[in-house]
């Protein structure tokens, strides 16, 4: 199953393909910016059974050196056989479109990043016949921006080294240098960045940090998602105010009970305990006929 933060690692080369540019300068090379892109059918099958397609691709065009093939691959987790089908990716797309490939892999997980990097010899030993040598961004060589002022030189590469960094223990100060220089940044610019994120976050702890950050930073925002993350602001409000009724009334809380109020994402029935709390003898009776 395909998970969200696999999805916003390639896709937003998609949205942005002159990220590349910042991406290899990061990584130590020399690739030329982009003049223009065209993102490409990603279906790499052939006429045989066998469906392959890679995650991202983009015709990169560029001033002076011949166009570019960049295909973008989320990876997740080490996989055996993940360096064959890359290399039959460069194979096909020299074949297809007579353009020279690269190939980035963008990972989350730094031992995953670590083995994705390596490169993979094929053939023989007595005679290789080739050489996979993906280009790897990931935790271990992205830059970890917690300073609003870099977030400003490059926002979209800074988008990719959050999303790269999820996992990171500064991950609230790698997001609040985010939600800072997105206050100030034109709406239709900032939401399919604020997306972006939510998305690379996945089920990460740091998502539901990013959600509180947004709700209260970025209050301008307006989607399905911040929609939900505002009726969780307002069902954890409801559930302390219970909380804080019994308490004054000295009413006993059992854990159980505690749970279930603050575990509850429904405003109206939160609402419905709370004048409930007023009278109830016990916290469980807040419950009755339910």
């Amino acid at each position: 199953m395909v998970s969200s933060p696999h999805e916003a690692m390639h896709r937003i080369f998609q949205q942005y393909p002159d990220l590349f540019s910042g991406v290899s300068e990061v990584l130590g090379l020399d690739f030329p910016r982009p003049t223009s892109f065209t993102v490409l059918p990603n279906d790499l099958t052939e006429t045989s059974p066998v469906e392959r397609r890679v995650d991202t691709l983009v015709r990169l065009e560029t001033e002076n050196d011949e166009p570019l093939l960049l295909a973008v691959e989320s990876q997740g987790g080490k996989d055996p056989d993940k360096p064959a089908s890359w290399a039959y990716y460069a194979s096909y797309l020299l074949t297809k479109y007579r353009l020279q490939p690269m190939l980035l892999v963008v990972c989350q997980d730094r031992a995953t990043a670590e083995w994705a990097a390596r490169e993979v010899g094929f053939g023989p030993r007595q005679w290789p016949l080739l050489t996979l040598r993906p280009l790897v961004a990931g935790p271990h060589n992205m830059p970890v921006i917690t300073d609003p002022a870099e977030v400003r030189k490059d926002l979209v590469l800074a988008t990719l080294a959050t999303i790269t960094h999820a996992k990171h223990p500064d991950a609230g100060v790698i997001l609040k240098s985010m939600t800072t220089v997105l206050r100030d940044t034109p709406q239709n610019v900032a939401n399919p960045i604020i997306e972006l994120i939510a998305q690379g976050l996945g089920k990460h702890p740091a998502a539901q940090l990013w959600r509180k950050l947004v709700a209260v930073d970025l209050s301008f925002y307006k989607s399905d998602l911040s929609e939900e993350i505002r009726d969780e602001g307002r069902a954890e409000g409801r559930a302390e105010d219970i909380l804080d009724v019994l308490d004054v009334r000295g009413i006993d809380v059992p854990e159980a009970v505690r749970e279930r109020i603050t575990g509850c994402g429904d405003p109206d029935i939160l609402r419905h305990w709370h004048r409930r709390a007023v009278t109830a003898p016990t916290a469980e009776a807040i419950f009755k006929d339910e």
